[in-house]
């Protein structure tokens, strides 16, 4: 089974949004490759693809494999691409992090993730690059040449290394809580020390924690109202960061959005 390093282990933005299909519908694995250096991240492609000079929903790929052949979970194996219209339903894109010029690592890795979406889909999927669906120079020349062989499997001996957690990443300095001592941002109250939006002195604060949980890759929508799902989400973090689980965002808990290392 090839290991996978998750999105949140590698800072994954929320998704714009997804759409999934079956088993059934996939068809083949589809190569790519980055064009760029191989110490770009997975965050920097999908910040990329998710701006404003592509405005996709997230990274186009399923996968992505690094040059030591660390694999990294992209929209995962039943969402939907944008990696190569018109066969994103029916293709896995996994993109190699890098230019023309795969090592035997990252030949093993994708080798790995081919067996298993074969493995999941109970049948032998299509090996095809981009360059067979689109007019496009990727996956390169020699990526693709070795790709379509019938001797893809004959690499380097190995295998794919198990995924290191990448370091956290260092916290930026919080923001000023901006409300006083003792109150503290939650669901609508008649506590005088509750704040959720109701009044709009307070919406620029819960914007404030909506906005910076989706920088850290929690699924929250825009809005300035502290719900009953925004304190779902608060709650999970709380539990992630051993704070106190309480829903709220007081002093504490508001520091260590900004603070706390993202893993």
């Amino acid at each position: 089974m090839v290991n996978i390093i998750s999105r949140s282990s590698w800072g994954a933005r929320a998704p714009k949004n997804r759409q999934t299909v079956a088993w059934s519908a996939r068809q083949e694995v589809t190569l790519h490759y980055s064009t760029g250096s191989t110490s770009q991240t997975p965050r920097q492609i999908q910040d990329f693809h998710m701006g404003p000079s592509r405005g996709w929903s997230d990274i186009a790929y399923n996968f992505l494999v690094d040059k030591d052949g660390k694999v990294y979970k992209g929209r995962g194996w039943l969402v939907v691409g944008a990696h190569a219209a018109p066969r994103n339903t029916q293709g896995i894109g996994v993109c190699y992090i890098g230019s023309d010029s795969m090592t035997d690592a990252a030949k093993r890795a994708v080798v790995a993730l081919y067996d298993e979406a074969c493995k999941r889909a109970g049948r032998t999927l299509s090996r095809r690059g981009h360059r067979d669906i689109n007019s496009t120079s990727c996956p390169g020349s020699k990526n693709h040449a070795w790709w379509k062989s019938s001797s893809f499997r004959s690499v380097g001996s190995g295998s794919a290394p198990a995924p290191s957690k990448p370091k956290p990443k260092p916290g930026a300095k919080a923001p000023a809580f901006p409300l006083k001592a003792g109150h503290w941002y939650g669901p609508e109250s008649s506590n005088v020390r509750n704040h959720s939006g109701y009044h709009a002195s307070a919406r620029p604060g819960v914007r404030q924690i909506r906005d910076r949980l989706r920088e850290r890759g929690w699924r929250v929508a825009t809005g300035d109202r502290y719900d009953a799902a925004l304190a779902s989400v608060i709650r999970q973090f709380q539990r992630e960061k051993n704070l106190a689980v309480d829903g709220l965002t007081g002093a504490q808990t508001w520091r260590a959005l900004w603070e706390a290392p993202i893993t």
